[in-house]
């Protein structure tokens, strides 16, 4: 049973420009307990909830990070105009630390909290 974890990636090109790109972590067999990834080193994690009109214009990542989505609805711009609309368990791996950087906003008008792991 060899599949992957279903990943996307906000990344700056080297014109400053941000992207989206998917990505598959791998998983193999672990019996009956699933399938399991390769262990990956993180620096920290943080607990983050955002208020009802979220709404952060153009910014970098502070850091590379994983983002876990746990509620809500957000809406993520790449510089080139490119929307996508994440939702609840799915995965960001977010890298555009330098570059143009990205907007995000809340589409749902509830608190949202997500999780990131800092790499």
């Amino acid at each position: 049973m060899e599949h992957s974890f279903p990943v996307t990636r906000i990344y700056s090109d080297i014109n400053g420009d941000t992207h989206f790109e998917e990505l598959g972590i791998e998983l193999n067999d672990a019996g009956k307990i699933g399938a399991l990834s390769d262990p990956l080193v993180a620096k920290s994690i943080i607990f983050r909830e955002v208020v009802e009109d979220y709404d952060y214009e153009f910014h970098n990542a502070p850091q590379r990070q994983f983002i876990m989505l746990l509620d809500g609805e957000i809406e993520i711009e790449t510089s080139l105009g490119v929307k996508r609309i994440f939702s609840p368990g799915q995965v960001l791996l977010v890298e555009d630390v330098t570059g143009k950087g990205h907007r995000s906003r809340n589409l749902t008008k509830a608190k949202r909290k997500s999780v990131f792991i800092t790499i």
